[in-house]
């Protein structure tokens, strides 16, 4: 059955890929972005370690190698009218919101970076909530949300609701959160504003609470470079999994914040695909905020630069660690067990991070490696 999917920052890391697959799938895709991280790329000079082509020529691309397409509007989801009409217009099944300030660092800079993140996270998907209302209350809301948001506990995490029991009496809440930089706090604000309109409109909504993704390829993509999603290896966009294996292609020591023992789930960006067809498959119930646990394997930052090292070494490439000072305000050495059982009952079956595909993209990287600029590795954004 074809759905109506609205992609809101399709032009993003994960925005473009899930806006291929969802089109190869046959599905009918509009994608909206306000091009953010492009431009703030290039105001903070952290471009992406290769160009991309602009929305439109992406789609045109698409188009001629498919003869699929997939519909644009370039706005700003802020503007409530915009987006209520485009909702309007599209009618949409389903609403997949990736469309947020998505960098801790970048809400650590400063203050008009903190207000921006507040306004755009916040705003933006208040605006959501309100234009399903109005438009279709059975539309399926999947929003983005982030490990993240839970923190490092000295408990095992469950997915999104812990029971309590005290003083005789049980309750089920969400489970507590404890955000690591302002924009961990806006990804709790999304949750608990999704929470409460759930309760009181009945919204259909799935909250995916994803680690860090890594990867290049996808099906859709065929390796093909006017394909490719976006690859930030900066201190700001880029991930640590990204900075370590551009800095071993560079030539230069993995950096490690503090001690490394910083603990995390990851996850394929092939899983980030095929989680959103599962929660698109088996969509949430009317009233429901269902939270599903989005990562495949947890990794500490030193296990990770020890992987990079290894497979770079593996194909000829002279990579070592050395550890800096943490620019961050966060446990170092801390318990974390996190529960991911969902996607695992929906019938996820794991692409897991090997040698092989870190070579993979190691050798995607080398590629480019004349355009690297090991300068915006550096973490300068420091919490305190």
């Amino acid at each position: 059955m074809v759905k109506r999917v609205l992609i809101l920052g399709g032009d993003g890391f994960l925005g473009w890929p899930t806006a291929l697959h969802q089109s190869s799938k046959g599905n009918e895709v509009l994608i909206i972005d306000n091009y953010f991280r492009r431009n703030a790329s290039a105001e903070y000079k952290v471009h992406t370690l290769y160009e991309i082509p602009s929305l439109n020529d992406r789609v045109k691309f698409w188009k001629k190698l498919k003869n699929r397409q997939i519909l644009i509007e370039i706005g700003d989801i802020c503007d409530y009218e915009f987006l209520l009409n485009s909702v309007r217009n599209f009618k949409p099944d389903v609403i997949i919101h990736y469309a947020e300030q998505p960098s801790a660092p970048y809400s650590m800079i400063g203050h008009k970076e903190a207000t921006f993140t507040l306004k755009n996270n916040l705003i933006g998907t208040l605006n959501l909530i309100f234009a399903v209302k109005e438009t279709n209350i059975n539309t399926h809301i999947i929003k983005l949300g982030t490990m993240g948001e839970y923190g490092t506990p000295n408990i095992d995490i469950e997915e999104g609701y812990l029971k309590i029991q005290h003083n005789g009496r049980n309750e089920e809440f969400l489970f507590p959160r404890q955000a690591g930089s302002l924009y961990h706090t806006t990804k709790i604000q999304d949750t608990d504003l999704l929470y409460f309109y759930v309760r009181v409109w009945g919204l259909k909504v799935t909250d995916l609470m994803q680690g860090p993704v890594y990867g290049l390829f996808t099906d859709e993509m065929e390796d093909c470079d006017e394909l490719l999603t976006a690859f930030n290896y900066d201190e700001i966009f880029g991930t640590v999994l990204n900075r370590f294996m551009v800095q071993a292609v560079a030539g230069v020591p993995l950096t490690v914040y503090g001690k490394g023992g910083q603990t995390r789930g990851y996850l394929n960006i092939l899983d980030t695909l095929n989680c959103i067809d599962l929660a698109i498959q088996n969509p949430a119930n009317s009233s429901e905020l269902r939270i599903l646990n989005q990562f495949t394997q947890t990794f500490s930052v030193n296990a990770l630069a020890d992987l990079v090292i290894e497979a770079a070494n593996s194909i000829g490439l002279n990579t070592k660690k050395e550890t800096i000072v943490n620019p961050r305000k966060e446990m170092e050495n801390h318990y974390y067990n996190p529960s991911a059982k969902g996607f695992k009952k929906l019938g996820l079956k794991p692409n897991f991070l090997t040698q092989e595909v870190i070579c993979k993209i190691l050798q995607k990287i080398i590629r480019f490696k004349n355009k690297i600029n090991v300068e915006i590795i550096q973490p300068k954004t420091k919490w305190t």
